[in-house]
């Protein structure tokens, strides 16, 4: 059997302008848009004065930053290693893994009937403390993990811009939130109902755009060894990430 080739290239085309179509464009201005919503309608169910009592639990935010620049950049890691993947792959799948935490678990606690109570308290705090370490600690854990994979300067790779942006678009709309949730609770529904349905249909959209830009190259970027550690990778931080909360008794809490 012939060895796998780590260093070979990527044989495929993407199309014309990729990236700078007027589609994509739509794509970004409607996920800044769709993320200003969620922000805005998850502010409304927040008050001051129970995050104020989580920061007197320091706990939980440090084993969740924990699993999100440990266990996930390790993850990434290993499952590059184990599936043997090339070069280009391995470094696509080490920055997803060392990529601060977005909103999908949200979605996975809703989907299990989790306490989204609890949930949307921790998940913002979570989610902008994430945010705010990443400047810091995408850029030292590429640098750690890449060696041997990539041997130039990993900073073009870093979206510190993108990073802010989401900095901005969480704290924002999620202050802007709680003043309504304190100060203006009778539109309060109103706005988590819109929200969702705003939310859902700006999904739909951004899935059909984003089939439209990228078209039949999918299918020639992702191999079959890209769409195995893709989907194993959001799963084993789950699980890892689980057991973690598990081992420190975070359940009853």
């Amino acid at each position: 059997m012939e060895a796998h080739n780590a260093s070979a290239p990527l044989n495929f085309t993407l199309p014309p302008n990729f990236g700078k179509r007027p589609t994509d464009l739509a794509v970004s201005i409607i996920q800044v848009f769709m993320l200003l919503i969620m922000m805005l309608s998850l502010g409304c169910t927040m008050e001051f004065s129970k995050i104020k009592a989580h920061f007197w639990k320091p706990r939980r935010l440090a084993i969740a930053l924990m699993a999100r620049y440990g266990i996930m950049p390790l993850t990434a890691f290993v499952l590059g290693k184990v599936f043997r993947l090339n070069n280009i792959e391995a470094l696509a799948i080490l920055i997803c893994g060392c990529s601060p935490g977005g909103n999908l678990s949200n979605l996975f606690s809703l989907a299990i009937k989790g306490d989204m109570n609890l949930r949307k308290d921790w998940g913002i705090m979570i989610t902008t403390c994430s945010t705010f370490l990443a400047l810091g600690m995408m850029p030292l854990l590429l640098h750690v993990y890449s060696r041997g994979i990539h041997d130039g300067d990993l900073k073009d790779k870093v979206p510190y811009r993108e990073i802010v942006l989401s900095l901005v678009l969480i704290l924002i709309p999620c202050t802007i939130g709680i003043f309504l949730n304190a100060k203006r609770p009778q539109y309060v529904c109103y706005i988590i109902k819109g929200g969702r349905i705003i939310t859902l249909l700006l999904s739909v959209a951004i899935t059909a755009l984003s089939a439209i830009n990228v078209g039949k190259s999918i299918l020639f970027v992702m191999t079959p060894r890209l769409w195995a550690t893709s989907s194993l990778m959001p799963f084993i931080g789950f699980l890892l990430g689980y057991i973690l909360s598990a081992l420190f008794y975070l359940s009853g809490e």
